[in-house]
Parts: structure tokens; C-alpha cells; sequence
């Protein structure tokens, strides 16, 4: 007995158990609450994500001064180098998943403009106007000034300055938006269940979790075969040695908790093995290769959906560079990359309520397979950065040295 509840104590501690038991029971209570309550639910989802919105640019920009500073013991090119890979690698699936959404929408004709009309409103709104100075690409901008001066010039006031505006961000995050996750999504939830917008999403978005899948592992499979240098042999020996990786992430959902195992299985696949501990904890939660293509393939057939159209080449562009930008300020905590990026698609992609409700009600049923897909393909861009720094320093030192541990 007392087992079986230290295991139930033990699920209960996760977060995606804690959104499913809330939403179980709001289910089953559902039809005798009040109308008002219902509002209030919604209304405190809203007020959560305001809020957000305005926090965005400050969270941005320490998170990405404080991610490129961290590297202050390593050699400028290395920093330069492994920054660029991560960015260029998350920008490159975000495009992957651009063109592999245009394929799925073309071949899906019933897949039309939607309108979705309702008397289900929330009680209160934020009364305040954001103003177009403060955006999530101005915070991103100052970041990577203050991480390039924090990086090569050592100040100690801006060490500290970006120190403690990061942890109090953080802090922010873990300690208190984390915890509302579970009510963050009810809200949501509560306007799907009141507007019957979740048998639309079961009718329209059931088949694009299968076409999603497909397009993951074959983007999985690249990287590896990019990794083997062509060699079909070492592909299958590199994607055994990190499936207990890909297993464990599976079932914990969460990257940081399996760094260990990554460690192990990319080590496996490199030539130079001490490698992996200096590439793996330096991308975890930044190169996000799975939640990237997941979060742009949805994006962008979401706003087909509702809008009867594709999203055009600006519009993608900017919000390709800002969504990649930003991965730089996920990188705190479980759950805290779904509160940064909800912003973006509302500011960037016109996401509407409904819109955010069917994104939020897939990212939940999809995170055990986006977890996966980030722990894999870290390892297998583990190898494929060896490949590239090798080469780089072979051009600039004429010689391959080894690197030296990052320390974080």
C-alpha cells in the first residue's frame, strides 16, 4: 500500500499527469458548474498569457545574454561556431517543416477556412495596449548584444546584471507560470468543451498527427545518415546506441532528466567520445529539433485551416527567425516553452483563441513524441557538429584539437 502511493505521489509530481487529472475531472463536473465559472476558468487562462506577452522581450533577452556568456571559457570560434549550429540547425527544421506542411495541406483538400462563432467569452481582459517597441525581436536583439559583450569582455556588472535578471526570469517561470500549467490549459480547454471545438479538432487533426510522425522520423533518419557519412551500417548502429535515450524521453517528458543516457549513446558514435560532454548540455534545451518541426508543421496548418490559406514567405520568415531566437529563452525549465511560444504565434501568426486552444490540446497529446525527437536528434547533431568542427578547425589550425568541457 504504501508503495502503490509513493507511485501515485510519484505521477502525480508530473506535469502532463497533473493537466490530464485536472482535465478528467473538469469532464466529469462539467455540465453542472455554472456558465460563469466556466468564464472564470477561461478568463484566468487569458490573464496568464497577457501576461506572458508582456514578460516576452525581457525573458528573451536574458536568456539569450545568459546562454551565449555561459561559454566565456571557451574559444571565441567555438562559441561562434556552435551558437550558429544550433540556430542554423533549428532553423533549417523549422523550414523542413514549412515545406512538409505545404505537402500535407495540398494533399488534403477538405482542409478549408474554418469559422468558429460562440456567445462563450471571457468575463475580464487585461486593459493594456502592448506597444510595438516592446517585442520579443527587441529582446532578442539586446540579448545577443549583452551576451556578445559578457562573452569577450568579462565586465563583472554585466555578468551580474544578466545573472540575476536571469534567475529572477527564471524563477518567474519555474516558480510560479509552471505551476499554472494545469490551469493554463483547463481555461482553454474549458472554451474547446464549450464551443464543441474538440470534435473539430478530433475530425480535422487526427490524420496530421500520422503525417507529423512520418515527417519526424524521416527528418531523424537524415540527420543520422548525415552524421554516419552515408553509411547505411553505422546509421543503424548510431540510432541503437541512442534509442534507450529516445525510450527513457519517451516516458519521462522531459530531455534534461535523460542527458545521461544521451551522453553515453552519442558518445558511442563519436571519434572523439569526451565530445558529447561538451556538446550535449550546451544544446539540450536550446536545439530542439523534434519540438521545432512539431510546433511549424502544426502552426502552419493550423493557419491554414483557419485562414483558407498558407502562410506567405514574410510572414514565415520573420516568425521562423524570431521562433528560432527564442529557443534560446526555453531552455529553463519542463513546460516553460509552450508560456514563451503561445506569444509568438498570437503576435506573428494571428493565432486566435481557438487557434491557441488546438495548438495547446496537441502539444499535450504530443509531447512524449516531441521529447523523443529532441533527445534523438541531439544525439545524432552531436555527431554531425564533430564532422563540422573538425573540419572547420582543420581549415583555420590546419590541425584537429580537442575540446575542452563546457562548463555551463
Amino acid at each position: 500500500m504504501t508503495q502503490l502511493s509513493s507511485t501515485l505521489l510519484k505521477i502525480l509530481k508530473q506535469r502532463s499527469a497533473q493537466v490530464l487529472l485536472v482535465l478528467s475531472v473538469y469532464i466529469l463536473i462539467a455540465d453542472i458548474l455554472p456558465t460563469v465559472t466556466h468564464q472564470f476558468f477561461y478568463t484566468l487562462s487569458l490573464l496568464i498569457k497577457d501576461v506572458l506577452i508582456w514578460m516576452m522581450p525581457l525573458t528573451v533577452a536574458f536568456f539569450i545574454a545568459y546562454s551565449i556568456s555561459s561559454f566565456k571559457r571557451q574559444a571565441p570560434l567555438f562559441v561562434i561556431t556552435l551558437l550558429l549550429f544550433e540556430g542554423l540547425s533549428n532553423f533549417s527544421s523549422v523550414w523542413y517543416a514549412f515545406f512538409c506542411a505545404h505537402f500535407t495541406a495540398d494533399h488534403m483538400p477538405s482542409f478549408g477556412a474554418t469559422t468558429l462563432s460562440s456567445d462563450f467569452i471571457a468575463l475580464w481582459r487585461l486593459p493594456l495596449s502592448k506597444p510595438s517597441w516592446w517585442s520579443a525581436e527587441k529582446g532578442a536583439l539586446v540579448g545577443l548584444v549583452l551576451g556578445c559583450l559578457n562573452a569577450f569582455t568579462q565586465n563583472p556588472y554585466l555578468i551580474q546584471m544578466v545573472a540575476k535578471g536571469k534567475g529572477i526570469v527564471e524563477w518567474v517561470l519555474t516558480r510560479v507560470f509552471a505551476r499554472l500549467i494545469p490551469l493554463f490549459i483547463l481555461g482553454f480547454a474549458v472554451q474547446m468543451y464549450q464551443t464543441h471545438l474538440l470534435n473539430h479538432v478530433f475530425k480535422h487533426y487526427s490524420l496530421l498527427v500520422l503525417w507529423l510522425t512520418l515527417f519526424l522520423l524521416l527528418y531523424l533518419f537524415f540527420l543520422f545518415t548525415l552524421g554516419a557519412g552515408y553509411s547505411f551500417r553505422k546509421v543503424i548502429v548510431n540510432i541503437k546506441n541512442l534509442l534507450p535515450a529516445g525510450g527513457i524521453s519517451l516516458t519521462s517528458g522531459c530531455s534534461l532528466s535523460t542527458m545521461p543516457w544521451t551522453i553515453e549513446g552519442a558518445a558511442k558514435n563519436l571519434k572523439n567520445p569526451e565530445f558529447a560532454q561538451a556538446i550535449i548540455p550546451a544544446t539540450t534545451n536550446i536545439q530542439q529539433i523534434g519540438d521545432c518541426i512539431a510546433q511549424a508543421f502544426l502552426c502552419f496548418l493550423i493557419y491554414r485551416h483557419f485562414y483558407g490559406v498558407n502562410p506567405d514567405i514574410i510572414t514565415w520568415v520573420s516568425f521562423s527567425f524570431v521562433f528560432v531566437l527564442a529557443r534560446f529563452a526555453t531552455a529553463a525549465v519542463l513546460g516553460g516553452a509552450i508560456f514563451i511560444m503561445l506569444p509568438l504565434y498570437e503576435t506573428y501568426l494571428d493565432f486566435n483563441p481557438e487557434m491557441i486552444a488546438i495548438i495547446l490540446a496537441l502539444n499535450v497529446f504530443l509531447d512524449p513524441l516531441i521529447t523523443s525527437g529532441n533527445v534523438m536528434a541531439n544525439g545524432a547533431l552531436c555527431r554531425v557538429f564533430e564532422r563540422v568542427w573538425g573540419r572547420i578547425q582543420n581549415l583555420v589550425y590546419g590541425s584537429t584539437k580537442k575540446i575542452e568541457k563546457v562548463e555551463g
